[in-house]
């Protein structure tokens, strides 16, 4: 009977499962890659049953091809939600974009619009992705001017966003 207590399953996880999500949440590693988790898995082929299994149950969300969010135990209903400009710099791997549009007006105070769609301007993607409840749309850009673009931080979270005069710019275009 006590053999049994010891392996009761939290929420329908595994007891690997709950043990790789509290070294994730220990570390604080909410964003994490493969590599980061194969310590719990034997070889590829579990690695990859095990991302499946997580994603399945929705304990983690797929970034890009290669990164992974975790949605904490604390979450008990599953819903969780991260800064949009910290999904958005994970999911371009905090290279080669920046985040135009409303969302960089409401950052800079231009406007107190809260934006309900960011604008991300890319080099390698295109297209809407909806993740975390964030809708972000993708613009292909072929060169970023660096002279136009910053770097902040956001809980200790590097993003690039366009300047206070690029944001101006922008928001004259709309009037």
């Amino acid at each position: 009977m006590k053999r049994q207590e010891d392996n009761k399953i939290i929420n329908g996880l595994s007891a690997r499962e709950v043990k790789m999500i509290a070294w994730l949440e220990f570390y604080k590693k909410y964003f994490f890659s493969s590599k980061d988790i194969a310590q719990f898995f034997k070889g590829k082929s579990t690695l990859y049953r095990g991302i499946q299994k997580l994603l399945k149950k929705k304990r983690i969300i797929k970034i890009n091809q290669n990164r992974y969010y975790l949605i904490p135990i604390k979450a008990k209903s599953g819903s969780w939600s991260e800064h949009p400009f910290i999904i958005i710099d994970e999911i371009c791997n905090g290279e080669k974009y920046y985040i135009n549009g409303w969302a960089s007006a409401n950052y800079w105070h231009l406007t107190d619009q809260v934006p309900s769609a960011y604008d991300v301007y890319t080099t390698n993607r295109q297209g809407v992705k909806i993740i975390l409840n964030t809708k972000i749309i993708f613009h292909r850009a072929r060169k970023i001017d660096k002279s136009k673009i910053v770097t902040k931080k956001i809980k200790e979270h590097n993003f690039t966003i366009i300047n206070k005069n690029g944001s101006k710019k922008w928001l004259r275009l709309r009037e």
